[in-house]
């Protein structure tokens, strides 16, 4: 695909999203002329509390709502957390926390005893700015990568293009058009982890181990009927926006160009009776590559892990102590293989019988990195299958237990042929209301056949972590 192809792509998917916004500003609706914008939700809306639950893209169930006017509302996140965590590098080269010489303790860990965390805070922000359109805007407030106030992105939603006719009737009840600095629609797991303060969807304290999570300037196009679900996107593939030229330098074929990059998802998804739903999907990232400052699949979240300082480096190269902001990954693998060039796929089943929960999600990424000198792609692959059951009135209360395994082919810079990881979680939750949900969970993780000199070796860490959280 050459350059000017993929230039008209993205002109395309931006366009698609700025004409209807633009015949709109010029055919104000009758409600809106000399109106003032009421408190409310918006239409085509994913709740925050615990009525988001089981909901992944918003449906088109509101196309008949009667449209009464703009409207706004503010959501929130905040959670707080309790955590007795241990952690171990038994045998790794130069782990002495008190060692004499920056050598010697440059692989030890960070030395956790029981306490609480950094409470987090999120910020939400929704306009209905006409019939069918919606504008969000997301804010971290308070997160441990980022503990200033961050504009996590915001993108415009449309649901109803402002155009009359029988055809664009048609199309609205099957279209949805989404644009915007915004998290991306890959694969179904991002919209059940914990998102900085905000963590109700989530039955878990944390999300996967390679958590697949980013916030990319996007269009998306999607089409949705009688349970079918297709869609189709187009990002920079990166996390903030660029406009200077890429230094021509990196790993060995020289690329000096941003692709941007293309991701599709499809699947089904079907209340089949009163007691029974089923949801299966497929999704594929694609970026044939990049040398700026490289793709963030991978690592594009600004807020960071709901473990704190588990299986961290504690002190720099020169032997300081690190901020408290650069050991936010805590217990997430990151092979760092995948900055330059990266093809992803993720496959999720959701089944959903009475109060039985079923969610599995099998993930398999290969690409490479501008750091490392050859051309050779590496390859992980992850799994992870978690069953909860919710029960009590109007299913308050929940049980759950998650496996999670990820195999990676080749770490960034190192001659070990492959690593593993591996996380067993068991947990219990209560919904004291829609807005207020109190959760535990015990949790062992374990890193295999990292080389000795790395700070994983013979790694392992395991504990029990009790959290609140509000959100509305």
């Amino acid at each position: 695909m050459n350059r000017r192809i993929k230039s008209w792509m993205v002109i395309s998917a931006m366009m698609a999203t700025m004409i209807p916004a633009a015949v709109f500003a010029q055919e104000e609706s009758e409600q809106d002329k000399g109106g003032i914008a009421t408190y409310g939700e918006p239409d085509f809306f994913r709740p925050y509390d615990k009525r988001g639950l089981h909901m992944f893209e918003t449906t088109k169930e509101d196309m008949d709502k009667a449209y009464t006017g703009r409207k706004f509302s503010i959501g929130a996140g905040f959670s707080l957390q309790f955590q007795s965590l241990k952690n171990s590098n038994k045998d790794a080269l130069n782990n002495d926390f008190k060692g004499a010489t920056p050598a010697d303790r440059e692989n030890a860990l960070a030395q956790l005893a029981p306490g609480f965390s950094l409470p987090q805070a999120n910020l939400y922000i929704d306009a209905q700015l006409a019939d069918g359109i919606r504008l969000h805007l997301a804010n971290y407030m308070a997160s441990k990568h980022h503990n200033e106030f961050w504009v996590k992105g915001g993108y415009l939603q449309v649901d109803k293009l402002p155009f009359k006719g029988e055809i664009w009737d048609k199309i609205n009840e099957v279209v949805t058009i989404k644009a915007g600095h915004m998290e991306i629609n890959y694969g179904d797991a991002h919209f059940r982890r914990p998102d900085g303060g905000h963590t109700s969807y989530s039955p878990f304290i944390e999300g996967n181990i390679m958590d697949a999570f980013a916030t990319e300037i996007a269009a998306e196009v999607y089409a949705q009927k009688n349970g079918w679900i297709g869609m189709v996107g187009v990002s920079n593939g990166m996390i903030k926006g660029h406009t200077e030229e890429a230094a021509p330098t990196g790993y060995q074929d020289k690329f000096d160009k941003r692709n941007p990059s293309v991701y599709l998802k499809a699947g089904w998804d079907k209340q089949l009776n009163d007691d029974l739903r089923l949801r299966f999907t497929g999704s594929v990232y694609h970026n044939s590559g990049t040398n700026g400052s490289g793709l963030t699949l991978y690592s594009g979240d600004r807020t960071g892990s709901n473990y704190t300082y588990v299986m961290e480096q504690y002190y720099t190269a020169a032997g300081a102590a690190k901020a408290a902001t650069a050991m936010y990954k805590s217990g997430r693998f990151d092979a760092n293989n995948y900055n330059a060039k990266l093809t992803a796929l993720m496959f999720n089943a959701f089944a959903k019988a009475q109060g039985f929960e079923l969610f599995g999600t099998a993930e398999f990424a290969n690409g490479r990195s501008k750091a490392v000198a050859d051309e050779k792609d590496r390859a992980t692959s992850q799994y992870a299958v978690e069953g909860i059951y919710r029960f009590g009135n109007n299913e308050n209360l929940f049980l759950g237990a998650r496996y999670n395994i990820v195999n990676s082919e080749v770490l960034m810079g190192s001659a070990v042929e492959d690593v593993k990881v591996d996380r067993v979680a068991v947990g219990a939750g209560w919904f004291l209301t829609k807005n207020i949900v109190i959760k535990g969970e015990y949790v062992n993780q374990k890193y295999s056949d990292f080389p000795q000199a790395d700070y994983r070796h013979n790694g392992k860490f395991n504990g029990v972590v009790l959290q609140a959280a509000i959100s509305f």
